[in-house]
């Protein structure tokens, strides 16, 4: 193992956030890109968890025998691999059996210990905590979604856009209307509304948000829908990475303060977004991510937002893909996706 220095490198990226012209007049309005799947595990993940492996080995009274222990249904889990690997030191994946052997491959070509346990996340997170972290002095546990240190992490993809939309038009103080992004455990969610929140936006409007799901793995939805926090019975839907039985409270809370639309897609409109996704953007990413793109294609967009707007009006709103990535695709997996879903 490398060793550990005082001042452990950065384990995420600010990535680009880019105009797209294809997916605006798809839209009608003009939607820019923020393109997390350049983080260096692949996805959004890179930030949350990246920030809380890094302050805990900076907290710990003996860093160098720090052991990260991760629950995961693949993205989060390649995170902790990677960002691991970085920081120099060991870690202990655990994953559904649902997850796929291409992910886990990956995870393992890091160099982490991959064990699969449970038919979900929440199964695979008790046998780790019960049967793996505790029998580790140095373990440190790793959640995918539900802390604070991740959603300061999080946080950062909204920081970076405020900064860069001003480039992206420039000229300053360029409004953002909506950020749309896909929500599993509702870690993402909790960091993008805690920087909204904590920023100052143009005309004192700030961006909302819409949060989209797969219809299988609705947990945000149903939740709002019935004014308390659900728990699924189980996940159905193939974009595994937002399978999480229960979303975080701390995310219910956000998406019940307003500012929040939820919405929802079938499987095959997710997969039906990431090909064509693949086509008009060059860009490859899974079922997952597949969810936020969706709405730009299939109207959806200007029906959660832009409902009652004039053409011109709804044409001037600027709005925010947050294209969270995940490593659970390739060309491979891609044509798996389309064959499931029979398109």
């Amino acid at each position: 193992m490398g060793s550990i220095t005082a001042d452990p490198p950065k384990p995420w990226i600010e990535t680009p956030l880019i105009p797209s012209l294809e997916l605006s007049k798809k839209a009608g309005c003009n939607i820019y890109l923020k393109l997390d799947l350049l983080q260096p595990s692949g996805s959004f993940k890179s930030r949350g968890v990246g920030n809380l492996m890094s302050l805990a080995l900076a907290r710990h009274p003996r860093p160098g025998t720090v052991h990260y222990f991760s629950s995961s249904g693949g993205n989060a889990g390649l995170a902790c691999a990677t960002t691991a690997a970085t920081l120099g030191r060991p870690a202990t994946i655990c994953v559904p059996t649902t997850t796929t052997p291409f992910m886990v491959g990956k995870i393992r070509g890091l160099g982490a210990q991959v064990i699969q346990a449970g038919e979900n996340w929440a199964a695979a997170d008790k046998y780790l905590r019960g049967n793996l972290l505790d029998e580790d002095r140095g373990g440190v546990y790793v959640p995918p979604f539900d802390h604070p240190d991740i959603w300061a992490g999080a946080r950062s993809v909204v920081e970076e856009i405020h900064r860069q939309m001003d480039g992206a038009s420039g000229r300053c103080a360029t409004p953002v209307d909506a950020i749309v992004c896909s929500v599993g455990g509702g870690g993402l969610l909790c960091g993008i509304m805690e920087g909204i929140t904590r920023l100052k936006w143009p005309g004192g409007q700030r961006p909302r948000v819409l949060a989209m799901e797969t219809i299988g793995a609705e947990g945000l939805h149903l939740s709002m829908k019935a004014g308390k926090v659900v728990t699924l019975a189980e996940i159905t839907s193939l974009a595994t990475s937002l399978g999480c039985t229960r979303i975080a409270d701390a995310a219910f809370e956000w998406a019940m303060q307003g500012g929040v639309v939820s919405g929802t897609v079938t499987d095959r409109e997710a997969v039906e977004a990431s090909v064509w996704f693949a086509d008009d953007a060059r860009l490859c990413v899974e079922a997952a991510c597949g969810a936020a793109i969706s709405p730009v294609y299939t109207g959806e967009l200007r029906r959660l937002l832009g409902e009652g707007m004039s053409d011109e009006e709804w044409g001037g709103k600027n709005v925010v893909l947050e294209v969270c990535g995940g490593s659970n695709t390739g060309f491979a997996q891609l044509q798996e996706y389309v064959r499931k879903v029979g398109l």
